[in-house]
């Protein structure tokens, strides 16, 4: 399998206050629009996260109907991070 892209689509405000350290920040208002930023390939393994998880379900809908077929909404980025230092 190729790259997973890691994708915050939170606010750049948000984003700078901590993220995943592989993350691109793509404010899901815009991910349609910039997801050829990342990718343009459709299976790609692409993540996405906010605050909550809602943001980033909007974001996978969105990405969905543009024919992503690999698109996880990972939820909050609290639950994100904790999943990072739990694999160290």
């Amino acid at each position: 399998m190729a790259d997973t892209y890691w994708i915050d689509v939170r606010e750049a405000d948000e984003f700078a206050t901590g993220h995943h350290p592989e993350a691109v920040n793509i404010p899901y208002e815009s991910i349609g629009e910039r997801i050829g930023e990342v990718t343009g390939e459709k299976h790609a393994d692409i993540r996405v996260y906010c605050r909550s998880g809602k943001r980033s379900g909007v974001a996978k809908a969105t990405l969905e109907s543009l024919g992503f077929t690999q698109v996880i909404n990972e939820g909050g980025v609290e639950d994100v991070l904790s999943k990072i230092a739990a694999e160290k």
